[in-house]
């Protein structure tokens, strides 16, 4: 059977119905015609700008994949440059390390801290603020005997003899564990630092013996005596330790009283930041 179209049908019921002429008849078959043109042209632009929208969703996903890829590249560059260590006079030190140490000045004597010349200087006086905060508790209000000093940011403790040890001897009392015992957990605590032991004699003559030549002996055998007992009975590490006799030669005071002398005899500890190992104590201290 023959189909007819929606206009053919569109087209007899008005025949039927009503007289038309042939060229309003052919008129209304050419605007159809039109309308029909218009929307194919419609749907095919529609298509077209479907797929052109398609393609740009697509260009902006990769444009953003490849932002967040550079953005993350550049979070790693700036991750692997602030990790890179630089050396600063005689000094390496990162990015971060620097960060590290502006908390750590926080704590340090504003004062000092500004006549530090060197980052060294700064250093020192972080790790010195450190000590002499433990110290200041454990040891300071101790006794009369100890006291405790900041030399160009270097932390020395001088003990008096008669704290140490007997009257002319080299032997440890053992009124002195208590002390030591407190050194040495002080000095096992900071990884940063080494420590030299001096031993310092009054101008008195030491009677010569078996053991003990002069104040040289005297002062030297001191010193390796308090850093045996810091190594053996505390566990002190013997790496840290150095042995320094000085004699006579560097009076706190005159000779020629009883006073002087006892102020002349004496143990100092002079506790020397390592710089080495300075980046192992901020990481302790964050």
């Amino acid at each position: 059977m023959k189909k007819f179209t929606a206009f053919s049908l569109l087209s007899l019921a008005i025949l039927t119905t009503s007289c038309v002429s042939k060229k309003k008849y052919v008129d209304l078959e050419g605007q159809y015609n039109e309308t029909i043109s218009t929307l194919t042209k419609s749907k095919l632009e529609n298509e077209r700008l479907e797929a052109r929208l398609t393609d740009i969703d697509a260009k902006v996903e990769d444009y953003y994949t490849r932002i967040q890829s550079l953005s993350d590249s550049n979070t790693s560059l700036q991750e692997l440059s602030n990790s890179r260590y630089q050396k600063v006079g005689n000094v390496i030190i990162s990015e971060n390390d620097k960060a590290k140490m502006k908390l750590a000045m926080a704590n340090v004597d504003q004062e000092k801290l500004r006549n530090a010349a060197t980052l060294q200087d700064t250093m020192n006086l972080i790790i010195s603020q450190k000590l002499m905060s433990g110290l200041s508790e454990d040891m300071m209000a101790d006794s009369n005997d100890i006291d405790i000093t900041i030399d160009e940011t270097v932390v020395m403790i001088t003990i008096s003899d008669k704290m140490l040890f007997n009257s002319g001897s080299y032997r440890i009392s053992s009124k002195a564990n208590p002390l030591l015992e407190r050194l040495a957990a002080l000095i096992n605590s900071e990884p940063a630092l080494e420590v030299m032991v001096e031993g310092h004699t009054d101008s008195q003559t030491v009677k010569p013996g078996a053991m003990i030549k002069d104040n040289w002996d005297l002062s030297v055998e001191r010193s390796t005596a308090v850093i045996r007992k810091l190594q053996d009975s505390y566990n002190v590490a013997p790496e840290k330790l150095i042995a320094a006799g000085r004699s006579s030669y560097h009076p706190l005071t005159e000779n020629d009283t009883k006073e002087g002398r006892s102020t002349n005899r004496r143990t100092r500890i002079v506790i020397l930041p390592n710089l080495d190992k300075f980046l192992a104590l901020l990481a302790d201290s964050e």
